[in-house]
């Protein structure tokens, strides 16, 4: 006689989660832009900062800002939160937000990009309007290649990519086949937009904001392969729902023939542009992640 069968409750979960989702989902939409991005900051506001993974916000900030008093890092930790809950609220009207709420500074660069014939990377990081990267590339005239983590519940993210109103082969999926489609992506002259500020526990160490962290190489790896400009961007939000996007010039990396010496030099020079957004604007960037090793 065998023995009692095993039921998994994980499908079961993740309809539950899916439905969830799609309710906040179909409540931000029908909310009118500034409401939603209200409601979410300030339901954001209340609970975050009680849940435990602010713990891990209030470590890396006293960590990066040792001059910083406990009082003064529990006010960033709610602008953090005030920002995601935010982004979350925002998602189903990020056309309209790339359309008519983004000020954009160094358009130039990015037309540079477009222009000039060659593979490129756009790289940023979890900051401000952070969601709204890739919508604006487009509207700008540059269709991007988007590497990102799908969602574990694919209902959910069936949801996330509609959202983000690319066409599917313009997403890459983290992973070996998402790699072996960036390469096809650099081989076409083809452009990609990349979060560069996660954690990668098979990646390099890289100085980030004072401590060494893993950091993922591939932007600089295949932007020496292919000779290639990288232009770094990120997107402040400036108040409510209103930004402004911000373009660098393109960077080109040295060659020296060292390619170990050279990818560490090039992701140093990376983290600290990142880093720099940061420091600037402390309370926008995503603490949450755990981006350290403690």
């Amino acid at each position: 006689m065998s023995g009692p069968s095993k039921f998994s409750f994980r499908p079961l979960g993740q309809i539950l989660e899916a439905i969830g989702v799609y309710l906040a989902w179909g409540l931000f939409a029908l909310l009118p832009l500034d409401w939603a991005s209200g409601f979410g900051g300030w339901a954001a506001r209340w609970l975050g900062p009680r849940l435990k993974v602010s713990q891990r916000a209030r470590h890396g900030l006293a960590k990066a800002f040792p001059e910083k008093g406990a009082a003064e890092i529990e006010k960033i930790v709610i602008q953090v939160w005030d920002n995601l809950g935010r982004t979350v609220a925002e998602f189903p009207h990020l056309k309209r937000i790339a359309a008519e709420r983004i000020e954009v500074v160094g358009v130039e660069n990015l037309e540079s990009l477009r222009d000039d014939g060659k593979p490129g990377f756009i790289v940023s990081a979890h900051f401000g309007g952070w969601e709204l990267s890739s919508v604006l590339c487009h509207q700008l005239g540059l269709p991007v290649h988007v590497v990102y983590r799908a969602a574990n519940n694919h209902w959910v993210e069936n949801l996330f990519r509609t959202g983000r109103g690319l066409k599917d082969e313009l997403f890459i999926p983290k992973g070996g086949a998402g790699s072996r489609r960036l390469i096809e992506v650099m081989k076409s002259a083809g452009h990609v937009a990349i979060m560069i500020d996660q954690k990668m526990n098979d990646g390099i160490s890289v100085p980030f904001l004072g401590r060494e962290a893993m950091t993922a190489p591939a932007v600089a790896r295949l932007a020496l392969k292919y000779h290639c400009p990288v232009v770094p961007g990120h997107i402040e939000r400036l108040d409510g729902a209103h930004f402004r996007a911000i373009l660098e010039p393109p960077i080109t990396f040295a060659d020296s023939g060292d390619v170990q010496k050279d990818v560490l030099e090039a992701m140093v020079q990376l983290n600290d542009i990142v880093g720099g957004w940061i420091r600037q604007r402390p309370g926008q960037w995503l603490w949450l992640h755990r981006r350290w090793a403690d």
